[in-house]
């Protein structure tokens, strides 16, 4: 927090947040949300040093100071004027069971690298419109994600809005142009009543990709439109998907600003040497992520003294002149709109959205939701090239591509997103294909089906499933189906204890005589059990139905002891 608030530097002890601010360069925060209205504060707002101690440090109301002193002022005690500036449950409480409070969460947004080019070396209006998709991905996330949780997490709802503070930052730590926002999102949200409670912060966590590929979309559409510009898709890692970035930027400028780059791939050549020489085989995806994030831990430098905007932006256009010469820098934003030109031409503005669905769901075999929706955000960005689209084709394609091609994991994890398996090679029909071509094998995995409940259980499920009925079979000419003769019920199993042993046994109608009841032993029957049932941990489908413990057959209820 410290460092994020004045541009990931180090601020003296005792200097003021805005003196720090000011001298750094940096803008300071500014408050974003709909949940702004319950704290009294306006959207756009500076976010100032004791406020950001109280909201983000206290959990408390921004003008805990003054509400408190009115308080005091009325006769209330000390406890209960600061209960009253308190955002749900207290800091305090929560450390009284060693536990560590989570205060809040933060989201790092960062645009393309040709992006970032032209904002350090473009005009103020470039500038402008990159740095206005933050407020998209928030409004996305109060929309559609972020839910609040009361009662242990047993109970949710969606809030009317969140409480975000936004800091905008342009270097690395080398100094070079990197242009990033830090979204922080308080752990605090009012229900609809107004009563405040903590936000459920895994749906936030799992949609962090989706809400990267929104940023990315948002911002990429909006520069494109207004400036005329397009994207192309460049290989920055072999084997992975292309980034899509902006045509006409040489790669020599995206070169020149990635300067911990190439440290990055020395020591991430060396951490998979290590890996493959101690697990044997080179890392998968996600061994692959971690091996990257300790390649950038090992050449992460110390932090820097920022400088202010003006200062960065004379100097980085001095140095990109002085590595790649003048001319490659005069008139880079004419020829990113020539290069676009060409593109925009051969690009409809149209999607096709039974091919972007059949595009989305090859992608993965199991998936949720926000897996299908970041990849529809990627296809609308491959495929558009950065024309506008109508407002919630995402979405559509992401319903689309689950409806047609996908089919629900039959025992979800409980309080989980259902997730989703690809069906079976299908031929997809020739509407979602380019017109001249003819509908080839699509890509997939046949979904494995549940066991039924005499064979072995199916990995994708813990529980058994019924067979279905066998089929009647057929009656020869002339006659008739016989009638099913109907098997007498047999009368309550009772439980009752030999003399010897206390051993309990099952007494039947072969060991009772018809039309009696055994008598009950010396002192009573023993008191009765419930019937021990269980209820499968992950099953949502089924909620209700209880399943007897495998083995031991479920025992009869029996007249309540005397004693």
């Amino acid at each position: 927090m410290r460092g994020v608030a004045i541009g990931d530097g180090r601020r003296p002890a005792g200097q003021p947040l805005k003196g720090a601010q000011e001298r750094a360069g940096p803008p300071p925060g500014v408050w974003m949300g709909r949940g702004l209205a319950g704290l009294g504060l306006a959207a756009g707002s500076v976010v100032g040093e004791r406020e950001l101690e109280l909201v983000f440090g206290e959990l408390r109301h921004p003008d805990a100071d003054r509400i408190e002193r009115e308080l005091l002022a009325g006769g209330a005690t000390p406890a209960a004027a600061r209960l009253a500036t308190v955002l749900g449950q207290p800091v305090e409480e929560i450390e009284k069971r060693d536990l560590v409070p989570l205060l809040g969460l933060e989201f790092v947004f960062r645009p393309q690298a040709s992006l970032v080019v032209l904002w350090a070396l473009g005009d103020a209006h470039t500038r402008r419109v990159i740095e206005r998709a933050v407020a998209t991905v928030l409004e996305w996330l109060e929309d559609e994600v972020a839910e609040v949780r009361w009662s242990s997490g047993r109970r949710r709802a969606r809030p009317p809005g969140l409480v975000a503070a936004s800091f905008r930052h342009w270097d690395n730590r080398d100094g070079f142009p990197l242009l990033h926002h830090h979204l922080l999102i308080l752990n605090r949200a009012q229900r609809a009543d107004g009563v405040w409670y903590a936000i459920d912060t895994c749906p936030l966590y799992q949609h962090a990709v989706a809400s990267g590929t929104l940023y990315t979309l948002a911002m990429t559409t909006e520069l494109c439109e207004e400036l005329g510009l397009a994207t192309v898709p460049r290989e920055v890692t072999p084997g992975l998907r292309p980034v899509m970035e902006i045509a006409g930027v040489p790669a020599e400028l995206i070169e020149w600003k990635s300067t911990r780059r190439e440290r990055i791939e020395d020591a991430l050549e060396t951490i998979t040497d290590g890996y493959v020489k101690k697990h044997g085989r080179l890392p998968d995806e996600r061994a692959r992520h971690n091996v990257g994030w300790w390649a950038a831990q090992d050449t992460r430098p110390d932090k820097k003294t920022p400088h202010p905007l003006e200062q960065l932006l004379v100097w980085w256009r001095a140095s990109a002149i002085l590595n790649l010469g003048q001319q490659m820098i005069a008139g880079l934003l004419e020829r990113c709109r020539t290069a676009a030109a060409v593109i925009r031409a051969g690009v409809r503005p149209l999607v096709d959205t039974a091919l972007a669905a059949l595009d989305v769901y090859t992608v993965r075999n199991a998936f949720a939701r926000r897996h299908v929706l970041a990849e529809a955000r990627r296809h609308l960005l491959e495929t558009l090239r950065g024309r506008a689209y109508p407002p919630g084709v995402d979405d559509y394609i992401a319903n689309q591509a689950l409806a047609r091609h996908t089919a629900g994991s039959p025992c979800p994890r409980k309080g989980a997103a259902p997730r989703h398996r690809t069906r079976s090679p299908t031929p997809p029909t020739s509407r979602g294909l380019p017109a001249g071509s003819s509908p080839g094998p699509a890509v997939g995995r046949p979904v494995r089906r549940p066991a039924t409940s005499g064979g072995p259980r199916s990995p994708a499920s813990p529980c058994r499933t019924r067979s279905a009925p066998p089929a009647p079979r057929p009656l020869r000419r002339g006659t008739e189906p016989r009638p099913r003769p109907r098997r007498p019920r047999t009368p309550a199993t009772l439980t009752t204890t030999t003399k010897t042993g206390g051993r309990p046994i099952r007494r039947t109608p072969s060991t009772t005589p018809a039309g009696t009841l055994p008598s009950p032993p010396p002192g009573g029957p023993p008191p009765s059990r419930p019937t021990r049932m269980r209820r499968c941990p992950r099953c949502t489908s089924r909620a209700g139905r209880l399943i007897p413990r495998r083995g031991r057959p479920p025992r009869s209820a029996s007249p309540p002891s005397p004693n």
